[in-house]
C-alpha cells in the first residue's frame, strides 16, 4: 500500500494536533517506523548536517537519516511548544503540568488513532497505516530517481531484497526505466 504525494499532504494537512501533525510528518519525511519517530529525542537531531540519528532501530541497529530542511524548522518550532529537555514528542501530561516534565514520549496508540481518523476524513479510500507513510516515502524517492542502494541505507534494510520490493510498486518506476533505456539506445549507432 502506497499514498501519492498529494494523499499524503492531504492526510497530514487534517491532522489538527501539532503533536500528531509534527510526528507523522517526520515520519513520513524521514521515512521511519512508528516507534523510531515516537521516541526521537533532542539529541538526535543535528540540525548543522540535517540528519537524524535513528538509534536502536530494527534489530538494533543505528543509522541515519537526511533531515529536510522544511521538517528541521518544522520540529524547531513544535520544540518551542514544550522545551522538554528529552523528548522531542513528550507525553500529554495531566492539565496545568507542563509537557517540559513528561516522563516518556507520547504513545504510539494515540499516533495510529489520529493518524486513522485524518485518513478517514481524507476520503481516501485506502486501508493505510502509519506504516504506509514510509513505504510512500521510499517509493517517493524511488521514483525521484534515488538509488535504490541508498533508499536500502536510509530505511535500514539488511538486504537489498527487502528494498527491491519497493520497484514492484509504481509504475512511474517502471516509465523511468524504459526512457532511461530508450535515451541509451538512441545514442547507439547501428
Amino acid at each position: 500500500m502506497v499514498l501519492s504525494v498529494a494523499e499524503v499532504c492531504r492526510v497530514l494537512g487534517i491532522i489538527r494536533r501539532p503533536r500528531y501533525r509534527v510526528c507523522l510528518s517526520t515520519i513520513y519525511a524521514c521515512g521511519l517506523r512508528l516507534g523510531e519517530g515516537v521516541h526521537l529525542q533532542v539529541r538526535d537531531i543535528d540540525g548543522e548536517r540535517t540528519m537524524v540519528h535513528v538509534r536502536h532501530g530494527k534489530g538494533g541497529k543505528d543509522r541515519y537519516v537526511p533531515l529536510p530542511v522544511p521538517t528541521l524548522e518544522m520540529l524547531r518550532r513544535y520544540w518551542c511548544t514544550h522545551r522538554h529537555p528529552e523528548w522531542l514528542f513528550p507525553a500529554p501530561t495531566r492539565s496545568g503540568v507542563p509537557l517540559s516534565t513528561a516522563t516518556k514520549p507520547m504513545s504510539v496508540s494515540g499516533v495510529q488513532r489520529a493518524f486513522k481518523a485524518a485518513l478517514h476524513e481524507s476520503g481516501i479510500q485506502k486501508d493505510a497505516s502509519v506504516h504506509t507513510l514510509r513505504h510512500s516515502y521510499a517509493t517517493h524517492l524511488l521514483e525521484a530517481g534515488v538509488n535504490l542502494r541508498v533508499i536500502q541505507a536510509y530505511l535500514g534494510h539488511s538486504s537489498p531484497k527487502t528494498t527491491a520490493i519497493y520497484t514492484h510498486l509504481t509504475r512511474k518506476v517502471e516509465d523511468l526505466a524504459v526512457e532511461a533505456i530508450s535515451r541509451v539506445m538512441g545514442e547507439l549507432r547501428w
